[in-house]
């Protein structure tokens, strides 16, 4: 039995999943990554001869897209024209054997396909059908396009961010975020219908993603009726949380208990900050920040980076330095747990090098076990594999424009 429950760990939680991903960008097929990461047979439906948008997107090496390597990476390639009858046909065989059809559609095309939900589920019972869209599947907008920069606009992330002038956060966190969101809701629905029988219909919107992750903004306004405006790098319900300059370079501390804040005046050599009836809580401590800031600022600017986080970090307070992306990559902490993975990829014909999982599974393979695939590169092998369709039919299929 130990031998059996050994092997059973070594297995990927999700192995023995299939999931039809017809998901293209950023959202759909950063959701999928995460399945076919943690062991899912993930086959990657695209558009012969053209594929998925990303492949255009930089940065490229040897005319290779890098974005499209990295979020399509441990997927099979099938392509697939699902404008066509016999395309059709095929896909909803392939439903037939499938656990998820994922996709990221502008609402309305896989009913104007004939693919839509209740035709797949008929099919299927047990399918989990699992959408992105930009503002979901009802309501006045859900016909419109969205990408990232939208959605952070409408959800109230950009009015939130920023010094000056109102900003995006950098990287596409709608996308990411609402990628992730879809994924647990995926392994929720499989978990119901190992107990239930039942598929399931799962809808994720890029607005209610980003709107989901505003922390105390919304409650500011439903609770008190003040409306956040943009914070630059401090938090407004903590002080000191903020960035400040050294002399050489510029670093974070965070201080969410007074005792961080007694440990920080005692390192600046101010005993008497403690007492200061400006600063006594966390609460005046932010009502007074301006006066606050100025004079951590003061002190920060007299020592180099390295100075302070000895000092810092010697404490017990949160601390972290500002890091250039070179430096990120070089960060020991994330090289020891193995966030960079190495790839050979043949869509750029050599080496590349990715970000790899964060959710580490203890006992499974911490790695790629294969890279991006190239637009319909294992068309034949599941074809064959899983429709049990003969060489002949397969090349018929080809010449027709198919596949």
């Amino acid at each position: 039995m130990s031998n059996e429950l050994n092997k059973n760990r070594l297995e990927k939680p999700l192995s023995g999943v299939v999931v039809l991903d017809l998901t293209q960008a950023y959202s759909g097929p950063f959701c999928t990554m995460h399945l076919a990461d943690q062991g899912a047979e993930v086959i990657k439906i695209e558009v012969p001869g053209k594929g998925d948008q990303s492949r255009t997107w930089a940065p490229f090496k040897n005319g290779y897209s890098g974005y499209y390597a990295y979020i399509n990476r441990n997927k099979y390639g099938l392509s697939l024209n699902l404008k066509s009858e016999e395309g059709k046909e095929i896909f909803k065989k392939l439903v037939a054997k499938a656990d998820v059809v994922c996709e990221n559609f502008r609402v309305g095309t896989m009913e104007r396909l004939g693919l839509g939900y209740d035709v797949l589920s008929e099919i299927n019972p047990g399918l989990i059908y699992a959408s992105i869209s930009g503002f979901g599947l009802e309501g006045p907008r859900a016909q419109q396009p969205c990408y990232d920069i939208v959605a952070q606009a409408m959800g109230g992330m950009m009015s939130m961010t920023g010094f000056d002038r109102l900003t995006k956060v950098g990287p596409a966190i709608a996308d990411n975020y609402s990628g992730t969101y879809l994924s647990l809701g995926i392994v929720m629905a499989l978990y119901q219908r190992s107990r239930t029988g039942a598929g399931r219909r799962i809808d994720v919107s890029m607005l209610d993603t980003i709107f989901s992750i505003l922390e105390t903004g919304v409650v500011e306004y439903t609770f008190d009726g003040v409306v956040s405006a943009p914070q630059g790098n401090r938090d407004p319900g903590i002080a000191p949380f903020d960035s400040f300059m050294a002399s050489d370079g510029e670093f974070v501390v965070a201080c969410g208990t007074n005792k961080f804040w007694y440990a920080l005046c005692d390192l600046m050599q101010k005993p008497e900050l403690k007492s200061d009836p400006r600063f006594t809580d966390n609460a005046l401590r932010c009502q007074n920040y301006a006066a606050l800031k100025q004079i951590i600022g003061d002190w920060a600017l007299q020592h180099t980076v390295g100075e302070i986080e000895s000092l810092v970090v010697g404490a017990g307070i949160p601390f972290g330095r500002v890091l250039k992306m070179d430096e990120v990559c070089r960060q020991q902490e994330l090289r020891g747990r193995n966030m960079l993975w190495d790839v050979d990829d043949p869509g750029v014909g050599g080496h590349i090098t990715i970000p790899g999982t964060p959710i580490k599974m203890h006992g499974c393979e911490d790695r790629a076990q294969r890279p991006a695939p190239l637009i319909g590169q294992h068309s034949h092998d599941i074809l064959s594999g899983m429709l049990g369709m003969s060489d002949e039919e397969i090349e018929k299929l080809r010449a027709g424009g198919v596949i």
